[in-house]
Parts: structure tokens; sequence; C-alpha cells
């Protein structure tokens, strides 16, 4: 079975999911209906970051769009599939509810994900891994007036594409792709990644935290980051044969559904 998507469906084996922020202003909950509505999988994986704590602590906004999220993945989970979901830090009051279910949502620290063609893989937020000290990534930009106002950009920017009929343009990962420390913060995360992952004789590791998608193959491990959707809109998948891509989800707010999903394939170092 292949990723390709016909008119209606997306019928996989896993999906990942993480970063949604439900609860930010920059949640981006239409796509994310959209694609919850549209996809279809035996086991999805909330990788943290789903409900964002700490923003609602500073405003609260729980619009109708982001419950309609949660309702959606409450619906899967009752109708046959598996949800697992690992908190994030932010949304870390939920780990002291870890190893109960609630609504048939298992809630867990971390997890192990075989693949359809064997690979056990590490799944987890990524926070744990404790590497932004090393280069100050979450500190020098995430946390600070540059990325308010990049994400403010990137805000109103899609505003405007949306009012005409424009497809989401992924503004804020782009610039960030350009940013010298971004890039080398996003380096020194995947390999300390990839380290745990080798310390524990996995075969690789599923994370997000970062808001950066990626698949890259180094030494015979995998690393996978699904990204968010916040600034990118994007998911990981793996289809019936255990290939593992990331799908960047169709951004039409038209009736019509034609636009073909971006998928990327693994990159090898």
């Amino acid at each position: 079975m292949t990723a390709a998507m016909n008119p209606g469906r997306l019928a996989v084996r896993t999906v990942w999911l993480s970063d949604l922020h439900l609860g930010s202003k920059d949640c981006q909950a239409d796509y994310l209906q959209d694609f919850l509505r549209r996809v279809e999988c035996e086991t999805l994986y909330l990788l943290g970051d789903i409900v964002d704590l700490w923003a609602m602590r500073r405003r609260f906004l729980w619009p109708a769009a982001h419950q309609e999220v949660l309702r959606l993945i409450m619906h899967k989970a009752r109708h046959g599939t598996r949800v697992v979901y690992i908190p994030g830090n932010h949304d870390e009051a939920v780990r002291e509810f870890i190893g109960q279910c609630f609504a048939q949502v298992e809630i867990a620290g971390e997890a192990c994900h075989t693949t359809a063609d064997g690979r056990r893989l590490l799944l987890l937020h990524g926070d744990v891994l404790d590497v932004e000290r090393h280069l100050g990534f979450v500190s020098r930009f995430a946390g600070d007036a540059a990325y308010d106002l990049l994400m403010w950009l990137h805000r109103w920017a899609n505003r405007a594409r949306k009012w005409m009929k424009l497809p989401y343009l992924q503004l804020a990962s782009s610039i960030k792709g350009r940013i010298g420390y971004a890039r080398a913060a996003i380096a020194v995360f995947r390999r300390a990644a990839l380290a745990e992952a080798r310390r524990r004789g996995f075969d690789g590791v599923v994370c997000g935290h970062i808001h950066h998608s990626e698949i890259v193959e180094e030494n015979g491990l995998v690393y996978c980051n699904d990204g968010d959707w916040i600034e990118s809109c994007t998911a990981l998948i793996e289809d019936s044969c255990g290939v593992l891509k990331v799908l960047t989800w169709p951004a039409l707010y038209s009736e019509e559904w034609a636009l073909p999903v971006v998928i990327n394939e693994p990159v090898r170092t």
C-alpha cells in the first residue's frame, strides 16, 4: 500500500501527530479537522503538546474548532482506532495520569511501536532529551520577541491567503530554516534522539517538540519528527508495508478537494 490519496480518504496503518497546541491562537485547527476527518488508521499516536496549557494560562482560548478536533480524536478512539497520548512539556499536567486510560485513550510516558516491516521505534515527545540547553534554542528563538513577530506575520499572511482561496504557506518554517542557530539546534536534537534510541536498543525514534518535520536515516537508525500544526501542518504516516513518510496536508478552503499531498521521503546521511 502506498500513501497515494483518493479524493476522499487516506487509509494508512499508523499516524503520528504532535504539537497541535489546541488552546493557542496559532493552532491550525481547520486544517487539522479536515485531516482527521479524512484519515483512517489502525493506531493514532499523539506525541505531546496536544493542548497548550502554557498559552491557556496566559489567555484562555477554546474556540469551537479546537473542541471539534478533540471530538474527532475521541470519535476515532471509540470506533476502533487505538489512540495513545504521550504528553509533552506544554501539556505536562497530563503526565499525572500516565498508565491510565480515559475515554479509550491510553496515556503513556513513552511507547514502543513496531512497524509492519519489524522495526522497533521509540516514541516520545522530545522535551525529555533536554538538549535545548546546549544551544538555547527555545530561549533564543521560540520564546523571544522575534518568534512572536514571526508567528504574527505567519498568522496574518495565511489569513489573507485563506481569504483569497490560496493554499496554506509554511512561512514560519521557511524563515526558521534559514536561521543558522535554528538549523544547528535541530541537528543537535536529532543526534540526541538517535543516541537515545541507539542506547536503548531501538531501530529508530519518533518525536515532535521542535516543530520541524523530517525523516533521516543514519547509521542504520531512523529519526522521524512529525512536525506540528502551528507552522507546517504535517503528520508522520506508516503504510501497510512499514514505509514511513512525512505528509504535509493539502491546504484548501474550497469545496473541491483536489490538491495532492506533499510527501517527504527519508534522507540518508
